[in-house]
C-alpha cells in the first residue's frame, strides 16, 4: 500500500484520501499520509553527531591499559527536523548544535527520512519504556544502541559499525577487569543525564599528591645526617608509622573486601602515581606524555608478571 502511495504526487495522494480510496485503520496511518502529502517531495534529511565523551583520553591511553587502540569512548545523537535525539537518563532532545555535549568530532549523514515528524515522535514514545535510566547500560544498551535503532526507522540504515563494535573491542581486552569501575562510574553519569566533564585519569593530581609524598619523606632524608641516638629514635618512629600505616591499610582493605578487583587497582593506580612522579622529575616530558607513559610501563611490567607466573 504505501509504495502505491509514495509513487504518486501530492495532488494524487491528497485526492485518494479525499475520495477514501485509502483505508485509514489507525492514527499512526493517518500521520503517515498526511506526512506523505507534506514532503513527499522534499523529506527531511538525518545526521548523526558524533561525540568522544574521554575528551581525547582513550586514544592517548588506550594502548598502554589495553593493548589496542581505541579511538574514543563514542556517544551519538540523531538529528533531524531540527532537533538532535539522544539517550541518556532516558530519551532526550534539544535544538540542533545546543546538546550539552558541546561540538561534535564529526557528523555523519545517514540519508534522508519522509517519515512525519508526528510519526516520528509517536514511535519515540512507543520505545520509551525501553529508553530510560533504569535500562541504560554502557556495554549493552546505550546511546549508540538508540542511534542505531532511530537511524533504521527513519531511513533504514545503520549507524557506523566501528561505533557499535567499541564495547566488544574494550572488554575482549585482558585489562578489561581493571577498567570496569571506570567504566561503571561513567555509566552512572550518563545514566543521570549528565555529561562527563573531565577525564577520570588526572596527571595534575597526581603531581600535587607526589608532591606532598615527597615533602613528606624529607625529614627521614635529613636524618641520616644525625647522631646514633637521633638515628635510634628515627628508627623507632619509622617503626611505630609502618605499625599504623599497617592497621590503615588493613581497615581500608576491609571496607574494600566486597570489591574483589579492589587490591589489584589500589596498586595499580599507586604504581602509576609513582612512576609518574618519577618521570615528571627527568623534565622531559609533559605531563600528559608522562601519564601515558607511567601507565604503559606499569601495564607491561603486569603483563611480564603474568607471563612469568603462568
Amino acid at each position: 500500500m504505501w509504495e502505491w502511495l509514495m509513487k504518486l504526487s501530492k495532488v494524487e495522494v491528497l485526492k485518494a484520501f479525499l475520495e477514501k480510496k485509502v483505508s485509514l485503520s489507525t492514527r499512526l496511518e493517518s500521520f503517515f499520509l498526511i506526512g506523505l502529502v507534506k514532503m513527499a517531495e522534499d523529506g527531511c534529511k538525518v545526521s548523526l553527531n558524533v561525540y568522544d565523551l574521554s575528551q581525547g583520553l582513550a586514544r592517548q591511553l588506550s594502548t598502554a591499559f589495553l593493548g589496542k587502540p581505541i579511538e574514543a569512548i563514542w556517544h551519538t545523537g540523531v538529528v533531524v527536523y531540527g532537533h538532535e535525539y539522544y539517550f541518556g537518563g532516558g530519551i532526550e532532545s534539544a535544538p540542533a548544535g545546543t546538546t550539552p555535549y558541546g561540538t561534535p568530532i564529526r557528523t555523519v549523514d545517514l540519508g534522508v527520512t519522509h517519515v512525519p515528524k508526528e510519526v516520528f515522535e509517536e514511535y519515540l514514545e512507543k520505545i520509551g519504556p525501553r529508553y530510560t535510566a533504569e535500562t541504560y547500560n554502557l556495554l549493552t544498551h546505550n546511546c549508540n544502541n538508540f542511534s542505531n535503532e532511530v537511524a533504521e526507522f527513519l531511513v533504514c540504515a545503520s549507524i557506523p559499525d566501528y561505533i557499535l563494535n567499541l564495547p566488544n573491542e574494550v572488554m575482549s581486552s585482558p585489562m578489561a577487569p581493571l577498567i570496569l569501575p571506570m567504566i561503571q562510574n561513567l555509566e552512572n553519569t550518563l545514566r543521570a543525564g549528565a555529561v562527563p566533564q573531565a577525564p577520570q585519569f588526572r596527571p595534575s593530581a597526581l603531581a600535587s599528591s607526589n608532591q606532598a609524598t615527597a615533602a613528606a619523606s624529607k625529614p627521614a632524608n635529613g636524618a641520616t645526617n644525625q647522631s646514633p641516638n637521633t638515628k635510634d629514635e628515627g628508627a623507632s618512629k619509622k617503626s611505630d608509622t609502618e605499625q599504623t600505616e599497617t592497621k590503615t591499610v588493613s581497615s581500608s582493605s576491609g571496607a574494600v573486601a566486597g570489591d574483589p578487583l579492589g587490591d589489584a587497582r589500589s596498586k595499580v593506580q599507586e604504581e602509576i602515581s609513582s612512576e609518574f612522579a618519577a618521570i615528571m622529575a627527568t623534565g622531559t616530558l609533559r605531563a600528559s606524555e608522562a601519564a601515558a607513559l607511567a601507565a604503559r610501563r606499569v601495564m607491561q611490567r603486569h603483563g611480564h608478571m603474568s607471563t612469568a607466573q603462568s
